[in-house]
């Protein structure tokens, strides 16, 4: 299946998409990987996903990626003796750690850390920002707040603190426990961290990963901006994620931020996801707004890696029809006039290694000899993602002999993954390319193609040969 398409699509399951034959239609419609939200996911619920995600993967002869994705720390307030209360702006209003029903002067909130980190002047939301307070007086067991804009308040809301860097870790024990489960499958390919603060965040994720699944780090608080260079470093790829991030930093400042995250994470050469409310209407429509639209081709236009759908593929009335639009409207920004010029003004500088200079090298005869495809021989991902990182004009097809590294690139921009054996030789391995790339649709006999590999071959990480080859008359062979 040649998608003809470099940005790839993350489309969630959920109760509108969890039946096999959903998961194929989405797939072929333009779906390059599914997420598991394991906030509303159970352990079975979630292996039956896998099951059935794995079976259109052998009936469509395309490596498919599965993204597990967190809950993390979801802080919520008490109950109420009368489920919600009525406040008003300037009035005093108090969460403490008393669990008695609360009311209009006071609710209980069961995170002693929050109790412990907030300090006066600290702003904390309730309900995704419908009601602000600003802290005054804090004492380790009780938080005096002002109510400073809003009016209700109801039982089991949420909390954000975008002012407060809190002690607790970005895992719960409910990820714990969902983590060992994700892990347990062998079969999901990236795990994403919800709440990631700072780089400590990752490490316990890491060690108990042991490198079994990629992570990917949820940048949804203003806390992790403030060392976003080092959660880049230790992350294995990057999530902007609009709706939490929204409701702690002002609402106009989130776009600049996305572009600075795809910056950073394009430099880097990790891959980077935009995600929350893309086509949001089309939960319930079946054509998005212009402005959904529009949102949509700035994150291709940025040169994002995956763009992502939530809701509009997990619940929404229109699933099919949300993944064919984000694909059409994908596909219409790469074909753009303006479109090459955008993506190359933004490409990073590469690394002075010889991995960044053989893909260097290897866009630049590409795009120069108008080849019709960058072919990369890669085993552990590396030299796929330093290819991608160029973002090359032409397709780039990854081949490589271990599936699980072909589903992990499925989010990464550019990269046509094929599952194929290593090269037993230099010849085998020009003959190799130049078959598959006749197959898969991407050149036909006569065209030239350029591959790079690593020798001795079936090295990991020793990228370090280039090599410009026509495709034989018989479509099987290379010269």
């Amino acid at each position: 299946m040649n998608r003809n398409r470099k940005v790839k699509i993350l489309a969630t399951l959920g109760p509108a998409s969890s039946e096999e034959a959903m998961i194929q239609k989405l797939h072929e419609a333009g779906a390059d990987l599914f997420r598991i939200n394991m906030s509303h996911a159970s352990h079975d619920v979630m292996r039956t996903l896998i099951q059935r995600i794995r079976s259109v993967e052998r009936r469509c002869g395309r490596p498919i990626g599965i993204l597990a994705d967190l809950q993390g720390p979801k802080l919520r307030v008490g109950k109420f003796a009368d489920t919600k209360v009525e406040l008003k702006p300037g009035q005093t209003f108090t969460l403490d750690n008393n669990d008695a029903p609360g009311d209009a002067t006071r609710v209980y909130l069961p995170h002693p850390e929050i109790l412990e980190d907030v300090k006066p002047g600290d702003r904390l939301l309730i309900d995704d920002g419908k009601l602000a307070l600003r802290a005054v007086k804090c004492d380790g067991k009780s938080i005096v707040t002002t109510v400073v804009s809003g009016t209700k308040i109801s039982d089991k809301k949420g909390v954000s603190l975008p002012d407060t860097l809190l002690g607790v870790g970005a895992l719960t024990e409910k990820d714990r426990i969902d983590l060992d489960a994700v892990l347990a499958t062998n079969d999901v390919d990236w795990v994403a961290l919800s709440f990631v603060q700072r780089p400590d965040d990752l490490a316990e994720v890491r060690k108990i990963a042991r490198g079994r699944v990629g992570i990917m780090s949820k940048i949804e608080k203003p806390q992790a901006l403030e060392r976003i260079d080092e959660i880049i470093e230790l992350s294995d790829a990057l999530m902007v994620a609009r709706g939490d991030l929204g409701v702690e930093m002002p609402l106009e400042s989130v776009p600049g931020i996305q572009k600075q995250l795809i910056r950073a994470c394009r430099r880097a050469g990790k891959p980077v996801v935009v995600a929350t409310q893309m086509l949001e209407s089309m939960i319930s429509a079946p054509v998005p707004t212009r402005a959904e639209v529009s949102d949509v081709s700035i994150a291709v236009f940025e040169g994002a890696d995956a763009i992502m759908l939530s809701a509009e593929s997990a619940s929404g009335d229109y699933p099919v029809e949300a993944v064919s639009m984000m694909a059409s409207v994908a596909s219409t920004v790469e074909r753009d006039v303006n479109y090459p010029g955008i993506i190359y003004a933004q490409r990073a500088q590469p690394e002075a290694t010889g991995a960044d200079a053989i893909s260097l090298a290897a866009r630049q005869i590409a795009e120069t000899l108008k080849l019709s495809a960058v072919v990369c021989y890669t085993s552990s991902g590396t030299t796929g993602l330093r290819a991608s990182r160029e973002r090359p004009q032409v397709p780039i097809i990854a081949l490589s002999p271990i599936i699980q590294t072909a589903r992990r690139l499925s989010v990464v921009w550019g990269l046509h993954c094929v599952v194929t054996n290593d090269a037993s030789d230099l010849g085998d391995m020009v003959d190799r390319a130049c078959r598959i790339v006749v197959s898969e649709g991407f050149g036909k006999p006569g065209d030239r193609i350029i591959i790079s590999a690593g020798f001795p071959l079936g090295t990991p990480g020793a990228t370090n040969m280039l090599r410009i080859a026509y495709i034989g008359s018989d479509g099987l062979s290379g010269i």
